[in-house]
């Protein structure tokens, strides 16, 4: 299995982050605007918690707050799990799958450098088990037959 290093994967990314005073509508427009499942939330240039499109319809909608008024403050996960740039991918999918999220921040000394997120599995790590998937299929009809 690959075993590629998170920095090569964020290498390039433009950060999106919003401050925690930030309010939930802000935050959803510039998640669109971005193309993004989540924003880190960033005070004084440090992480202090990650706000998720999960967060949006389980903390806000679900709730029924005001995208206005509420603040990322309020419904954001404080303080997440984070790796860092020399971590391997396969580190941060254990950890998503963990924690049931689907995306980890990348942070050096506490301030955020790139965000990991299970779409990036789209790249070697699927073409290699999907590859191992098939030499074990073939190696079943080998014995098989």
């Amino acid at each position: 299995m690959s075993h590629r290093a998170i920095g090569s994967i964020i290498e390039g990314q433009e950060l999106v982050t919003a401050p925690e005073s930030a309010t939930v509508a802000e935050a959803a427009r510039l998640m669109r605007e971005k193309r993004v499942g989540a924003v880190m939330v960033v005070e004084q240039g440090r992480l202090v918690g990650v706000f998720t499109e999960r967060d949006a319809l389980f903390r806000v909608v679900a709730e029924s707050r005001d995208v206005e008024t509420t603040r990322l403050f309020e419904v954001m996960t404080h303080n997440p799990r984070s790796v860092s740039p020399a971590e391997a991918f396969s580190d941060a999918l254990h950890i998503m799958h963990e924690g049931g999220f689907r995306h980890v921040p990348v942070v050096v000394d506490g301030c955020p450098v790139g965000m990991i997120s299970c779409r990036d599995a789209l790249g070697p790590e699927l073409e290699d088990f999907i590859y191992e998937l098939l030499r074990q299929e073939r190696a079943q009809d080998v014995l098989s037959g």
